[in-house]
């Protein structure tokens, strides 16, 4: 039988690759979505451009909190020694 810590393993690092796409998409919308614009017309938020504020400061306190989240609710404790079985 499989060991099912390398399950719990492989689930975490999938689980850690999404957070990557969703704080790399939340980035990339805001720098180039917002930022695409003349310099001239650009809006600001507590002295930041807007695509600054919201794909750097903003972006990263959401991903901060949204890994906080999961990893209350989806990662688990998983002990490194071996099993007694496995000998």
């Amino acid at each position: 039988m499989k060991d099912q810590r390398f399950k719990i393993a492989h689930r975490e690092a999938l689980i850690g690759i999404g957070l990557v796409l969703v704080n790399f998409t939340i980035w990339f919308g805001f720098a180039y979505g917002l930022g695409s614009g003349d310099p001239k017309n650009y809006s600001y938020v507590f002295g930041f451009p807007a695509w600054f504020f919201y794909s750097c400061i903003a972006g990263t306190g959401f991903m901060i909190l949204l890994i906080w989240v999961v990893m209350k609710l989806f990662f688990k404790e998983v002990p490194f020694d071996d099993e007694e079985g496995d000998r």
